[in-house]
């Protein structure tokens, strides 16, 4: 584990940090990539790296403030202006929705942004998840297979050896980036196939990971991962029936 890499004027400066800086960059450069294969000018995608990284981290830092604040009856404020504490959840919802002003001012289309986008966004939060394993954050549950490992200096410490399901989740995003990227000219909604394909994962890894149930014996993040899974899965529907119907209609 390596919870901080080095030190600013006594400032720690985290891997998590590090880690996340690194995904929203190589996220630009897969967002360049594509936006040049589409005829778009590639340097659009580091304007829109801004509202991207700031709707992101204000969105990730609001839901775990709230939702922190609502299931420990405590007050928002002291959550909101920690250093620890994101969730990626409200990252997505943030950066999709502050993404919208972006596209506007620069003349980009909402949807093909978004389509664009979810190329991106699973391999930097997959790097966001190698953050969080070298910090020793979001681990699972006790276990004694071989790849078990303890975090001494986690949040919070364990000498337990668990289930390091950060990797898991990590390893996951990765095949949803390759899977997403050879789809990217065949897909009607590679923005549906992101959201279904990253509910599945987080809901299949959560049966290893130690959040309590909200629900039907589901946590929290499971039902959000159904959320997403059916969302993502409606909304490939409707693409793929309008594509289909637009083929009709050119054939016709």
């Amino acid at each position: 584990m390596y919870p901080v890499l080095f030190e600013i004027f006594g400032y720690p400066i985290s891997t998590f940090g590090v880690m996340m800086a690194t995904g929203f960059w190589v996220g630009t450069w897969v967002t360049a990539v594509r936006m040049r294969e589409l005829g778009l000018h590639p340097e659009l995608a580091s304007s829109m790296l801004i509202y991207v990284m700031i709707g992101g981290i204000v969105g990730a830092k609001l839901y775990f403030a709230v939702d922190t604040a609502i299931r420990q009856n405590t007050s928002i404020f002291p959550l909101l202006f920690s250093r620890d504490g994101i969730t990626w959840y409200g990252g997505l919802f943030g950066a999709m929705l502050a993404s919208v002003i972006g596209c506007r001012r620069h003349h980009i289309s909402i949807l093909t942004f978004w389509n664009i986008g979810a190329l991106a966004a699973p391999l930097g939060h997959a790097l966001g998840r190698v953050g969080c394993f070298l910090v020793g954050d979001d681990y699972g549950r006790p276990t004694d297979l071989p790849w078990g490992m303890a975090f001494p200096r986690g949040a919070p410490p364990t000498l337990e050896t668990v289930h390091p399901t950060q990797l898991y989740e990590a390893a996951w995003l990765l095949l949803v980036t390759a899977f997403l990227w050879m789809r990217r000219n065949r897909s009607p909604f590679s923005l549906g196939e992101y959201l279904a394909l990253n509910g599945v994962g987080r809901f299949v890894i959560e049966f290893w990971r130690i959040n309590p149930k909200l629900a039907l014996g589901l946590t929290e993040p499971q039902w959000i991962g159904l959320g997403l899974l059916v969302s993502g899965a409606t909304g490939w529907l409707i693409f793929h029936k309008r594509r289909a119907t637009l083929s009709d209609s050119q054939a016709t």
